[in-house]
């Protein structure tokens, strides 16, 4: 019909002399499946991770705090509620916050400073302000509020 004879006793389809029946065994491991399920497993706990920490339920404590009794006069950035930034009693604009915060500090990055925040001000504002001081290498860093009246 159409076929040759080297196809229809198997001739054609030998590889290496080998049978067609006999199968000698593999000795590489296929480590495709692992590392198809490695890498399966590294995407479900990176997405399920966050998630875990999110969504913890806290009930923070109203406090009555003293007033911190200090020797020296701490360094004060103030932000208004139009978004206006002051350092000690004096307007500037964001990006001049850690310059001149370096160049007044006495005790270099360890320098304590204060943040005061109108209650009316953006939360944006504040937290740009307080990651460019973090960000400039000043460790500690506080909020300002007002004591709790009975």
């Amino acid at each position: 019909m159409g076929m040759s004879a080297g196809a229809a006793n198997g001739g054609g389809g030998r590889r290496g002399g080998r049978r067609r029946g006999s199968r000698a065994p593999v000795s590489e491991i296929n480590v495709t499946p692992l590392v198809d399920v490695m890498l399966v497993l590294l995407i479900i706990f990176m997405v399920a991770a966050p998630m875990m920490t999110v969504g913890v339920p806290i009930d923070l404590p109203e406090t009555q705090a003293k007033p911190l009794n200090a020797e020296t006069q701490p360094i004060t950035v103030s932000v208004n509620d139009k978004g206006q930034i002051y350092l000690q009693e004096t307007e500037i604009p964001i990006e001049e916050v850690v310059p001149k915060l370096e160049a007044i500090s006495k005790t270099g990055y360890e320098e304590r400073i204060y943040v005061r925040a109108d209650k009316a001000s953006q939360y944006g504002t504040v937290m740009q302000v307080m990651a460019r001081i973090s960000a400039a290498g000043f460790k500690n860093l506080g909020l300002i509020t007002l004591q709790e009246q009975e």
